[in-house]
């Protein structure tokens, strides 16, 4: 696998980017690739020649190095999803799980793109479809999770879930998670749910506080519908995006969750970073 023409794009709220970018700019170039870089970053090097959207990176590259953290990744993954674009992560947040390389580590990580020493993930994405009395509001893409949840200080919720057209039940509590093996990792995670390897073909529901000791985790077919139906006597409530965006629902309205015939190709450098990424990232050495 080897690279002709490489995107980057930085998350200019991080103190560090334009310093990586810049340097990451110097490495391939010294090396011979072609260079595109997104619009904001472009004008902070002051090499608008090399200026391209987001968007028109999906058609103008054969992959992304995405300077930034795991937020960063999830929504430049959303944006060009479709394109089936590889990303290469360059952590410069806290955790960075969903990255592969960090900025003191530019040279080889530069070695391997052009050389073509590297794995690629394709990690399955969500689609969710919101509709309220008939009528669809909103279709959105997910990498990681799709949240249905109250509002912070109000009662509790109602989500009645069924898969296909089998009722599975109604969970009352702060809501439901639905979630990739990718976000098996994030949200879910922090609400009692199991990880799960990126390779395994499913989807996961997390009830989140749920007020019931028999509630739990549930693994659900990749290739089956999950509906999910809220109801509350407030309207306090949201429907979350990989936790980054949302839209407010009403009680009565329906969310329509399932596999999206979109992925993300995720670089990697050796097929089992998974593991040695939650032992180290995620609790520290296991022993």
């Amino acid at each position: 696998m080897k690279t002709n023409v490489i995107g980057i794009i930085a998350n200019k709220g991080k103190p560090e980017a334009r310093i990586v970018a810049r340097e990451l700019l110097y490495l391939l170039e010294v090396r011979g690739a072609q260079v595109v870089l997104d619009e904001n970053i472009a004008s902070v090097l002051g090499r608008s020649e090399l200026s391209a959207s987001v968007e028109e990176m999906g058609s103008r590259t054969d992959l992304i190095c995405v300077l930034g953290g795991d937020g960063t990744l999830l929504g430049i993954a959303r944006t060009l999803a479709g394109c089936s674009i590889p990303i290469l992560g360059i952590n410069l947040g806290t955790l960075g799980f969903l990255s592969e390389a960090e900025p003191e580590h530019l040279p080889h990580a530069v070695d391997n793109l052009l050389s073509g020493k590297y794995d690629i993930q394709h990690r399955a994405m969500l689609e969710a479809t919101l509709v309220r009395k008939g009528k669809e509001l909103g279709r959105y893409t997910a990498m990681n999770d799709i949240g249905i949840a109250k509002g912070s200080f109000c009662r509790i919720i109602q989500c009645a879930v069924y898969l296909d057209d089998d009722y599975v039940g109604t969970f009352n509590g702060d809501g439901v998670i639905v979630s990739t093996p990718t976000g098996s990792t994030a949200y879910s995670l922090s609400a009692g749910g199991p990880i799960v390897a990126p390779n395994v073909d499913m989807l996961l529901l997390t009830p989140v506080a749920p007020h019931s000791l028999t509630a739990r985790p549930m693994v659900l077919g990749a290739n089956q519908t999950i509906r999910v139906e809220v109801d509350a006597v407030h309207q306090e409530m949201g429907l979350s995006i990989d936790g980054q965006f949302g839209y407010r629902l009403e009680g009565g309205d329906q969310i329509f969750i399932k596999k999206s015939p979109h992925i993300t190709p995720l670089i990697k450098w050796k097929k089992g970073g998974f593991f040695e990424a939650i032992r180290t990232k995620l609790q520290g050495e296991w022993e």
